[in-house]
Protein backbone atom coordinates (compact mmCIF):
# COMPACT_ATOMS: atom_id res chain seq x y z
CA UNK A 1 0.00 0.00 0.00
CA UNK A 2 2.93 2.49 0.75
CA UNK A 3 4.61 1.62 -2.40
CA UNK A 4 1.03 2.15 -4.62
CA UNK A 5 0.37 5.38 -2.65
CA UNK A 6 4.28 7.29 -2.94
CA UNK A 7 3.82 5.82 -6.89
CA UNK A 8 0.48 7.95 -7.31
CA UNK A 9 2.19 11.49 -6.94
CA UNK A 10 4.98 10.41 -9.89
CA UNK A 11 2.62 8.98 -12.11
CA UNK A 12 0.12 12.34 -11.71
CA UNK A 13 3.36 14.49 -12.17
CA UNK A 14 4.37 12.03 -15.47
CA UNK A 15 0.84 12.68 -16.67
CA UNK A 16 1.41 16.60 -16.40
CA UNK A 17 5.08 16.63 -17.92
CA UNK A 18 3.21 14.62 -21.37
CA UNK A 19 0.55 16.59 -21.23
CA UNK A 20 2.43 19.80 -21.25
CA UNK A 21 4.74 18.16 -24.05
CA UNK A 22 1.69 17.45 -26.18
CA UNK A 23 0.62 20.79 -25.96
CA UNK A 24 4.06 22.35 -26.67
CA UNK A 25 4.52 20.10 -29.49
CA UNK A 26 1.47 21.10 -30.98
CA UNK A 27 1.73 24.60 -30.58
CA UNK A 28 5.49 24.18 -32.49
CA UNK A 29 3.57 22.09 -35.56
CA UNK A 30 0.99 25.38 -35.75
CA UNK A 31 3.77 27.84 -35.93
CA UNK A 32 5.48 25.32 -38.18
CA UNK A 33 2.30 25.45 -40.06
CA UNK A 34 1.61 28.79 -40.29
CA UNK A 35 5.18 29.67 -41.69
CA UNK A 36 4.95 26.81 -44.04
CA UNK A 37 1.95 28.05 -45.44
CA UNK A 38 3.23 31.73 -45.56
CA UNK A 39 6.46 30.05 -47.69
CA UNK A 40 3.64 27.85 -49.59
CA UNK A 41 1.86 31.72 -50.81
CA UNK A 42 5.10 33.05 -51.17
CA UNK A 43 6.65 30.94 -53.39
CA UNK A 44 3.15 30.87 -55.24
CA UNK A 45 3.01 34.60 -55.76
CA UNK A 46 3.41 35.08 -59.44
CA UNK A 47 5.27 38.25 -60.26
CA UNK A 48 6.61 40.00 -63.22
CA UNK A 49 10.33 39.95 -64.02
CA UNK A 50 11.08 43.24 -66.26
CA UNK A 51 13.76 42.72 -68.77
CA UNK A 52 17.33 43.13 -67.93
CA UNK A 53 17.30 45.89 -70.37
CA UNK A 54 15.09 46.68 -73.41
CA UNK A 55 15.08 43.85 -75.93
CA UNK A 56 13.34 42.97 -78.86
CA UNK A 57 12.66 39.59 -80.64
CA UNK A 58 15.56 39.78 -83.49
CA UNK A 59 15.00 37.93 -87.37
CA UNK A 60 15.56 34.07 -86.70
CA UNK A 61 15.05 30.77 -89.12
CA UNK A 62 15.30 27.42 -87.47
CA UNK A 63 13.46 24.29 -87.56
CA UNK A 64 10.66 22.98 -85.63
CA UNK A 65 9.79 19.33 -84.15
CA UNK A 66 8.44 18.67 -87.53
CA UNK A 67 11.49 19.63 -89.53
CA UNK A 68 9.44 23.19 -90.87
CA UNK A 69 11.28 26.21 -90.99
CA UNK A 70 9.94 29.01 -88.74
CA UNK A 71 11.28 32.37 -89.12
CA UNK A 72 10.63 35.63 -87.40
CA UNK A 73 8.21 36.36 -89.97
CA UNK A 74 6.19 33.76 -89.51
CA UNK A 75 5.47 35.35 -86.07
CA UNK A 76 5.21 38.66 -86.95
CA UNK A 77 2.27 40.45 -85.45
CA UNK A 78 1.71 37.80 -83.33
CA UNK A 79 1.84 38.12 -79.57
CA UNK A 80 4.32 35.10 -78.13
CA UNK A 81 5.35 33.11 -75.00
CA UNK A 82 8.94 32.08 -75.29
CA UNK A 83 10.49 29.22 -72.99
CA UNK A 84 14.08 28.01 -73.06
CA UNK A 85 14.49 23.89 -72.87
CA UNK A 86 16.96 21.42 -72.84
CA UNK A 87 15.56 17.40 -73.06
CA UNK A 88 18.44 16.28 -71.30
CA UNK A 89 16.96 18.50 -68.11
CA UNK A 90 14.72 16.02 -65.57
CA UNK A 91 13.87 19.04 -63.56
CA UNK A 92 13.04 22.81 -64.27
CA UNK A 93 12.61 22.02 -67.94
CA UNK A 94 9.64 20.16 -67.77
CA UNK A 95 8.05 21.86 -65.53
CA UNK A 96 8.32 25.10 -67.60
CA UNK A 97 6.75 22.41 -70.48
CA UNK A 98 3.75 21.96 -67.99
CA UNK A 99 3.33 25.88 -67.39
CA UNK A 100 3.91 26.24 -71.75
CA UNK A 101 1.22 23.83 -71.99
CA UNK A 102 -1.67 25.31 -69.64
CA UNK A 103 -1.02 28.43 -71.54
CA UNK A 104 -1.64 26.70 -74.42
CA UNK A 105 -4.56 24.95 -73.14
CA UNK A 106 -5.77 28.94 -71.85
CA UNK A 107 -5.08 30.47 -75.35
CA UNK A 108 -6.69 27.91 -77.40
CA UNK A 109 -8.96 30.05 -79.23
CA UNK A 110 -5.93 33.27 -79.69
CA UNK A 111 -5.49 33.02 -83.04
CA UNK A 112 -2.96 36.03 -82.60
CA UNK A 113 -0.84 33.99 -79.91
CA UNK A 114 1.56 31.61 -80.69
CA UNK A 115 3.80 29.53 -78.55
CA UNK A 116 7.85 29.04 -79.13
CA UNK A 117 10.53 27.10 -77.43
CA UNK A 118 13.96 27.66 -78.20
CA UNK A 119 16.64 25.07 -77.11
CA UNK A 120 19.85 25.50 -75.95
CA UNK A 121 21.52 22.33 -76.91
CA UNK A 122 20.50 21.61 -80.20
CA UNK A 123 23.14 18.73 -81.06
CA UNK A 124 21.06 16.67 -78.41
CA UNK A 125 17.42 18.52 -79.24
CA UNK A 126 17.18 17.42 -82.90
CA UNK A 127 13.74 17.41 -84.35
CA UNK A 128 13.07 14.41 -83.85
CA UNK A 129 13.69 14.15 -79.95
CA UNK A 130 11.64 17.87 -80.01
CA UNK A 131 8.95 16.40 -81.51
CA UNK A 132 8.91 13.44 -78.71
CA UNK A 133 9.21 16.14 -75.74
CA UNK A 134 6.63 17.99 -77.95
CA UNK A 135 4.23 14.98 -77.62
CA UNK A 136 4.77 14.83 -74.18
CA UNK A 137 3.48 17.49 -73.41
CA UNK A 138 0.99 18.07 -75.75
CA UNK A 139 2.11 20.53 -77.66
CA UNK A 140 0.10 21.47 -80.57
CA UNK A 141 2.51 22.08 -83.63
CA UNK A 142 0.70 24.97 -85.48
CA UNK A 143 0.99 27.14 -82.46
CA UNK A 144 3.69 26.13 -80.16
CA UNK A 145 6.79 25.44 -81.86
CA UNK A 146 10.20 24.01 -80.09
CA UNK A 147 12.99 25.24 -82.07
CA UNK A 148 16.02 23.76 -83.04
CA UNK A 149 19.16 24.69 -85.17
CA UNK A 150 22.57 25.84 -85.51
CA UNK A 151 24.01 26.50 -82.05
CA UNK A 152 26.12 29.94 -82.20
CA UNK A 153 22.76 30.83 -84.42
CA UNK A 154 20.54 30.17 -80.99
CA UNK A 155 22.41 31.08 -78.20
CA UNK A 156 22.85 34.81 -80.04
CA UNK A 157 19.80 35.09 -80.56
CA UNK A 158 18.84 33.99 -76.66
CA UNK A 159 21.34 36.38 -75.44
CA UNK A 160 20.36 38.89 -77.71
CA UNK A 161 16.75 39.30 -77.04
CA UNK A 162 16.06 37.48 -74.21
CA UNK A 163 18.55 36.05 -71.61
CA UNK A 164 22.19 37.45 -70.11
CA UNK A 165 24.91 34.98 -69.72
CA UNK A 166 26.78 34.63 -66.39
CA UNK A 167 29.75 34.03 -67.14
CA UNK A 168 31.23 34.26 -63.74
CA UNK A 169 28.74 31.89 -61.83
CA UNK A 170 30.73 28.43 -61.18
CA UNK A 171 27.56 26.56 -60.80
CA UNK A 172 25.40 27.30 -64.04
CA UNK A 173 25.58 24.09 -66.16
CA UNK A 174 23.67 25.61 -68.31
CA UNK A 175 24.44 24.94 -72.07
CA UNK A 176 25.37 28.77 -73.14
CA UNK A 177 25.66 30.04 -69.62
CA UNK A 178 22.11 31.69 -69.58
CA UNK A 179 20.80 32.80 -66.44
CA UNK A 180 17.01 32.44 -65.98
CA UNK A 181 16.30 29.62 -68.47
CA UNK A 182 13.18 29.04 -66.54
CA UNK A 183 11.47 32.23 -67.37
CA UNK A 184 8.71 32.19 -69.95
CA UNK A 185 8.87 35.77 -71.94
CA UNK A 186 5.97 37.64 -73.38
CA UNK A 187 6.33 39.35 -76.27
CA UNK A 188 4.27 41.79 -77.88
CA UNK A 189 3.09 42.23 -81.28
CA UNK A 190 5.59 44.29 -82.08
CA UNK A 191 8.37 42.44 -81.11
CA UNK A 192 9.11 43.99 -77.97
CA UNK A 193 9.68 41.86 -74.41
CA UNK A 194 7.14 42.78 -72.34
CA UNK A 195 8.08 40.61 -69.37
CA UNK A 196 9.02 37.36 -67.47
CA UNK A 197 7.39 34.93 -65.70
CA UNK A 198 8.65 32.28 -63.23
CA UNK A 199 7.98 28.95 -65.09
CA UNK A 200 8.72 27.00 -61.95
CA UNK A 201 5.66 28.64 -60.14
CA UNK A 202 2.01 27.28 -59.97
CA UNK A 203 -0.44 30.63 -61.42
CA UNK A 204 2.51 31.43 -64.04
CA UNK A 205 0.59 30.20 -66.41
CA UNK A 206 -2.70 32.17 -65.86
CA UNK A 207 -0.37 35.20 -64.92
CA UNK A 208 1.09 35.12 -68.52
CA UNK A 209 -2.38 35.08 -69.84
CA UNK A 210 -3.25 38.12 -68.12
CA UNK A 211 -0.33 39.90 -69.64
CA UNK A 212 -1.12 38.56 -73.16
CA UNK A 213 -4.71 39.99 -72.81
CA UNK A 214 -3.49 43.49 -71.33
CA UNK A 215 -1.24 43.68 -74.61
CA UNK A 216 -4.49 42.24 -77.00
CA UNK A 217 -6.17 45.73 -75.63
CA UNK A 218 -3.25 47.70 -76.99
CA UNK A 219 -3.87 49.51 -80.24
Amino acid sequence: MNNASSDHPNQRSDEKLFLIIVIALAAIAGVGSWFAAGALKRHDETKVIAPDQPRRLENFAFTDENGREVTRADVRGKILAVSFLFTSCSLTCPEVSKRMAEIQKLTDTNDDVRLLSFTVDPRTDTPTVLAKWGARFGADTNRWSLLTGDKAQLHWLIGTSFLATETNNPFNSMPGNFGGTERIAVVDKHGNIRAFFDGLRVGTSEAVVAEIKKIQKEP
